[in-house]
């Protein structure tokens, strides 16, 4: 009976057309453990200037964090997505100390994995930048892993569908509280 009520949900669920973007811009591709994504990343994030929005399956890099809180402490707004289950059992998350130090952090809670992995950096300027690929925010992802990174630079148009992605799961996902998540 409950597999049947669910590939009936499936099938009656509306179907999203694809959306196509122009391709404009400047697109820096990096395959770890070869690339330095890591330091990509952070020159990316200390850029930043007005926002940058987080939307990552798990996020333990120390040094990302700090460039995170870092980035709130000089203005920028910072917002975080994160995996429920990877944010309160995955070893060394930094999700805590990011909600600590007065980012605004989210829960995704209603998939079986939170799974995406974007950074939008100033996504309401002419110069955006939004980081896709395999590579979540950990140790492991650098050193260990082979992963890859895409920082696609100066397309405001793919921008603004990363972002109405991000808000489209942000209107899902729970505040992260301290009192609430230890």
């Amino acid at each position: 009976m409950k597999a049947w009520l669910i590939i009936t949900l499936w099938l009656l669920a509306p179907v999203v057309a694809a959306v196509e973007v122009p391709a404009t811009g400047r697109i820096e591709v990096l395959f770890t453990p070869w690339d330095d994504a890591e330091g990509a990343l952070l020159r990316v994030i200390d850029a930043a200037q007005r926002s940058l929005h987080v939307q990552m399956f798990l996020l333990s890099s120390r040094s990302i964090a700090r460039s995170l809180i870092a980035a709130h402490g000089r203005g920028v707004n910072v917002e975080v997505l994160a995996d429920y289950e990877m944010a309160m059992k995955g070893e060394n998350s930094q999700v805590a100390k990011l909600a600590a130090a007065g980012i605004a952090v989210y829960l995704e809670t209603r998939y079986a994995a939170a799974h995406n992995k974007i950074l939008l950096i100033d996504v309401d300027s002419d110069h955006p930048v939004v980081i896709t690929g395999s590579y979540n925010l950990t140790w492991s992802a650098q050193a260990r892993n082979a992963e890859n990174l895409l920082i696609l630079r100066d397309n405001p148009a793919l921008a603004r569908v990363y972002f109405a992605n991000w808000r489209r799961h942000r209107a899902d996902a729970l505040p992260f509280e301290a009192k609430v998540f230890p």
